[in-house]
């Protein structure tokens, strides 16, 4: 059985099981936002229409004039990415051949991208709570070149402390070692203050990278940002393909990041929603991570070792999770489900209950 490396595949999944859905499919394994696209993202399409036969403007100043006042930073901080996949293998371009740190289980992407520019990779594992083990971080970072860190934490949600964070930046100011902090999703979270671009200004070795894409729900969009010292972010630039970012991208940027309603409104759903299953997971006995965002671990605590037919339960009863045979430190004993619409969470609960009354 082989399963696709990512999620939003609900077809190929059930295929790859030698299962073919019928009638409605409840797709659990994309983290991408159900309230989105934003309503009036149809209404601007035709007119951005025209940017199809024009090549972006290669400064993308509008864009990065509306970037710059939303995150309260200068454009030369910042540099547009066709997603965040695109940052990520920046950044590892910059340290082509030399030595990385990474902490499974994690986004794979870090992975991939190190072995495309032949990086040697060190890689620890999070503890049994899902933590990271930063006493032996510490021990690894003075041999490392950069570490990359996904905050909150792709699949596990959980994330790394400020105080944790800033002490590996403190020793990697010391060690010449680079911290990339992947904050994919963090526009889901409802503290602003544990935003990472507030330590920008006092450590240089840090690079904060972030996606538009799971927020707005726009993944065949690709929208992503990097924020950096301005001496990273040339370096990078240099990196970077002409008109890596598409026109219509670039056009629905300023509207996009300017929609405070819409952000208000997604951490309302969230909020409430992730208490509700919370409540209802435990309930019935499944061990389930206490996620700062809008997805979550879970496995059965009755029936631990059934992860797999746990799998082709719900997918034969139209619900698509992730899987995490391709999450190191997991090999399949979880699975991943994002926290989706009240209607669609309630029929996950219900499909679980039927679980529960089957064994």
């Amino acid at each position: 059985m082989v399963l696709p490396a990512h999620g939003g595949q609900p077809g190929r999944i059930a295929a790859s099981i030698g299962m073919e859905a019928e009638g409605k499919v409840y797709d659990f394994s994309a983290n991408i936002n159900p309230i989105g696209p934003p309503a009036w993202l149809a209404e601007q399409l035709p007119r951005l229409m025209k940017e199809i036969a024009n090549y972006p403007d290669p400064e993308y100043k509008e864009a990065y004039a509306a970037l710059s006042r939303q995150e309260g930073m200068s454009a030369e901080q910042l540099l547009l990415t066709n997603g965040g996949a695109e940052a990520i293998f920046l950044i590892a371009q910059l340290f082509h051949g030399k030595k990385a740190l990474i902490i499974d289980p994690t986004f794979s992407e870090y992975e991939r991208a190190c072995h495309a520019f032949d990086l040697e990779i060190t890689q620890l594992r999070l503890n049994q709570s899902f933590q990271f083990p930063v006493e032996a971080m510490a021990q690894v970072v003075p041999g490392v070149d950069v570490v990359f860190l996904c905050r909150p934490n792709n699949p596990t949600g959980t994330f790394l402390s400020f105080t944790e964070l800033e002490y590996l930046l403190k020793l990697g100011l010391e060690t010449d070692t680079t911290i990339v902090i992947d904050e994919a999703f963090v526009h889901f979270l409802f503290e602003t203050e544990l935003f990472v671009k507030n330590l920008l200004t006092l450590y240089p070795n840090l690079i904060v990278l972030r996606s538009l894409t799971k927020i707005f729900a726009i993944p065949g969009l690709r929208a992503g940002y990097i924020m950096a010292g301005g001496g990273w972010i040339q370096k990078l630039q240099k990196k970077q393909p002409p008109w890596s970012v598409n026109g219509i991208t670039a056009g629905l940027l300023p509207a996009l990041l300017s929609d405070e309603t819409f952000m208000a409104k997604t951490k309302d759903w969230l909020k409430g929603e992730c208490e509700k299953l919370a409540d209802h997971l435990s309930a019935l006995g499944f061990l389930h991570t206490v996620s700062s965002v809008n997805f979550y671990l879970l496995k059965d605590g009755n029936r631990p070792d059934e992860t797999e037919k746990l799998f082709g339960f719900l997918v034969a009863n139209n619900i698509v999770p992730r899987h995490t045979d391709n999450f190191k430190g997991l090999y399949g004993r979880y699975l991943r489900f994002a926290v989706r619409s009240a209607e669609e969470n309630d029929y996950l609960l219900y499909v679980l209950r039927k679980w529960r009354e089957a064994s």
